[in-house]
């Protein structure tokens, strides 16, 4: 484990998305998530939990085995990303062994019935949101808050010029929270400062990193692209618990770009590595 010293608990302390090293941890699971540990980390988001075109025995005795790799490299996984299988009390036994609280929905073809163009058409996308919704509620009863992952196509506008996004999140309740990928959003043409103030006290984590914000382009280290934390972070609502390090495709070594984006959000005041 890393000896990096523990800053402020005021601040959100810093997480890591495993897709960003999908590939070592499909070559050897226990290497990479102590990997992750020396660099720093103590929390980590896993994904694929939920998938609706895996049986509920396969991704159990997947989550089990991460569990016993997490507390192996001394991490803990307090969010997800998953999908909602038509059984939410599998989702919801698959959080309990990891100890996860919040589950977060990445795209919507991991709901059925629904897809990226749930974000073109108002009827489905009041659907996506009141689907989400009365998951939302059922999940609570486990004792876990369900939330919405954006990508760049939520802000196509509707037939009336209004952004999805905007619709979406009126429709939705307050039982739906959020996680803003600042980097996408800047992709979409949007300004996450704005946006974090639209969504108020439902945002409980951020995505961050830095590149081009265009899809398909290698993302670089953060101060050298694009997308500004510090800009969008500065001012942000009190609530937000996670600020979570990703990669989605890079032609940087994935360790090095982790460890020079945690070490600047820190490094900026911005972020803690948490307990």
């Amino acid at each position: 484990m890393s000896t990096t010293p523990t800053e402020s608990h005021s601040l959100p302390s810093l997480s890591v998305q495993l897709f960003s090293v999908r590939d070592q941890l499909a070559a050897d699971r226990d290497a990479t998530l102590d990997r992750l540990a020396g660099i720093g980390f103590r929390h980590v988001e896993p994904f694929g939990l939920g998938a609706p075109d895996r049986s509920a025995a396969d991704r159990m005795a997947q989550v089990r085995g991460l569990r016993r790799s997490l507390d192996a490299a001394g991490l803990t996984a307090p969010t997800v990303h998953a999908g909602l299988p038509r059984d939410l009390s599998e989702l919801a036994a698959e959080c309990e062994v990891l100890g996860a609280d919040t589950v977060l929905v990445p795209h919507p073809h991991l709901v059925a019935g629904f897809d990226e163009d749930a974000f073109n058409d108002p009827d489905k996308l009041d659907a996506f949101a009141d689907t989400l919704c009365e998951a939302a509620h059922e999940l609570s009863g486990h004792g876990l808050q369900l939330g919405y992952h954006n990508h760049w196509f939520e802000w196509t506008p509707l037939p009336d010029g209004t952004p999805a996004w905007d619709r979406f999140w009126t429709r939705a309740d307050d039982r739906l929270v959020a996680e803003l990928d600042v980097y996408w959003a800047v992709a979409a043409g949007a300004d996450p400062a704005s946006v974090l103030a639209q969504l108020g006290t439902r945002t409980v984590a951020v995505h961050l990193k830095d590149g081009p914000a265009q899809r398909d382009l290698p993302q670089t280290p953060i101060g050298t692209g694009k997308v500004d934390p510090s800009t969008a972070l500065r001012h942000a609502p009190a609530g937000i618990r996670w600020h979570v390090t990703e990669i989605d495709t890079t032609d940087h070594d994935p360790y090095d770009l982790l460890t020079h984006n945690a070490r600047t959000l820190v490094r900026r005041g911005l972020s803690g590595w948490g307990l």
